[in-house]
């Protein structure tokens, strides 16, 4: 029964995606994904039970499932679900529009379940090298669906999306093999077992550990979008479907981060806090900084969620240097509630692409008057990713800060706080032109031709909503939070 419930989140979309292979897109195929979506959310919920009351499930020594692989669990899951019940209305705008080809969209539909089973692999492995994997897995499934539309930007984008995250992700290859050496030469028998890892940590050399740290913070922080090989992320995030953005931004980015936790159990108990602290510190203050500067004269409504979510990893990249219980429960919480956030703006900003024709900021305008439940949606999106309460963002970001002034990084942290005001002001500036004011003449002044689907605008409720029950009370998640923060303080 463990075994069935380790592996059913990556076998579940597998199997989707051979579906789609198989029959197609077709009527009687598009409800495969939600239906797999659902399944695998119901699936992660049952492991995170059982890991809550019996401890890490464990499969053949490859898989292992402990409190954060199973929060990890929950995180893509959700937001599968809702890129799931959008994703019907969003290929058959784009087939009616003749933007794409049925072939076009089996390919779509077959590579996201593909790229979800990889996702799931990468949360559950118990091994680096396995993790490794499976983040090369999404690299190369994504490049595919970002480079869908095959427009030259298109195709830049994935060109670009490629060559950068895979120069990061042979860096953290080369960090997984000095880590190894480490490893081998400590004669504790750990090998590439994180959970072993962490125990043996002491006993790794010094000198070598650190080397293979900064590769592998380096490496796998070029994954989650960290600064400073972070270019990929807006030309990939803008030029990819919308539902492929919504699941790059709101999972993927966070299950590359998940990695950069893995290892800094690793070297806070080889080197001590300050290390990885310092790497991380560096990285968080370097991505606000990037985000900041170019979030202010942004004309490109995708790219300027793409760039925000540059923004949320360096608070998390924030949250994990400060360390300790209440920063990792923060960390945690922030990476579901960042998800489902953006999960609904990527999702708005493809309904909007599709009605208005443009992506630039300047070219939509009255949107609350065309579109009210879409605006509706994109406004609670931008003020859940500002932090302000009842969104979970609030508490999350609450407790980062709090917790970086406790660590005794109250400089980095006053530094982030600042830079993320400046961010706030230009979100809420280029998104209050968007939603307010008169339609101009030209692109987007046309009503939208149909009103918004059903199918979407459940999609779109259902992630504010969550959003703001997280920020009220996170329920039963409550004591997986702790047992993640207890795992990710070095006790596996």
């Amino acid at each position: 029964m463990d075994i069935m419930l380790a592996v059913a989140p990556i076998v579940i979309p597998a199997l989707g995606a051979a579906v789609y292979a198989l029959a197609g897109w077709r009527r009687a195929t598009t409800s495969v994904a939600t239906v797999s979506a659902a399944l695998s959310l119901l699936a992660a919920a049952l492991v995170a039970g059982r890991v809550v009351a019996n401890g890490p499930l464990s499969v053949a020594g490859l898989l292992r499932v402990d409190a954060v692989g199973a929060f990890m669990l929950l995180v893509i899951t959700a937001i599968a679900v809702l890129v799931a019940v959008a994703t019907p209305a969003h290929l058959a705008a784009e087939l009616d529009a003749r933007r794409i080809s049925i072939r076009t969209a089996t390919w779509h539909a077959t590579l996201v379940q593909a790229f979800l089973a990889a996702m799931a692999l990468a949360v559950t492995a118990a091994d680096l090298g396995v993790l490794w994997v499976a983040l090369e897995a999404t690299t190369i499934i994504t490049a595919f669906l970002v480079g869908q539309r095959r427009t030259r930007a298109a195709v830049e984008a994935a060109w670009k999306y490629v060559v950068i995250c895979s120069s990061g992700i042979a860096l953290a290859l080369l960090g997984i093999v000095v880590l190894g050496h480490a490893s081998a030469h400590s004669a504790t028998g750990a090998g590439l077992d994180w959970a072993a890892l962490a125990g043996a940590a002491p006993q790794l050399d010094p000198g070598v550990t650190r080397i293979a740290v900064v590769l592998l913070i380096v490496g796998f922080g070029t994954k989650a979008g960290l600064a400073p090989l972070h270019a990929w992320l807006p030309d990939a995030h803008s030029q990819a479907p919308a539902p492929v953005s919504a699941l790059m931004s709101g999972v993927l980015l966070s299950v590359a981060f998940y990695a950069v936790l893995r290892v800094k159990v690793i070297a806070d108990g080889a080197l001590g806090a300050g290390f990885a602290r310092a790497l991380l510190i560096a990285a968080a203050l370097a991505s606000l900084l990037v985000a900041a500067s170019l979030l202010i004269a942004q004309r490109d409504y995708k790219r300027m969620l793409a760039y925000s979510s540059i923004e949320h990893m360096g608070l998390l990249a924030l949250g994990a240097a400060a360390g300790g219980p209440l920063a990792t429960a923060a960390v945690l919480l922030h990476v579901l509630g960042h998800g489902l956030a953006k999960s609904v703006l990527f999702l708005g900003a493809g309904r909007i692409l599709q009605t208005t024709g443009t992506s630039r900021i300047d070219g939509v305008r009255g949107l609350a008057t065309r579109q009210p439940a879409l605006a509706g949606a994109v406004g609670a999106g931008v003020l859940a990713l500002l932090g302000l309460p009842p969104f979970s963002l609030f508490a999350s970001e609450l407790g980062i800060v709090r917790a970086g002034f406790a660590a005794g990084i109250g400089w980095a942290t006053a530094a982030a706080t600042a830079l993320v005001v400046v961010i706030g002001a230009a979100l809420v500036t280029h998104t209050g032109r968007m939603l307010l004011g008169t339609a101009p003449e030209g692109p987007g002044a046309a009503p939208a031709p149909r009103p918004l689907p059903r199918c979407t605008a459940t999609a779109l409720i259902i992630g504010i909503v969550g959003c703001a029950v997280l920020g009220t009370t996170t329920g039963p998640l409550t004591v997986l939070l702790e047992h993640a923060a207890a795992t990710l303080g070095g006790t596996p």
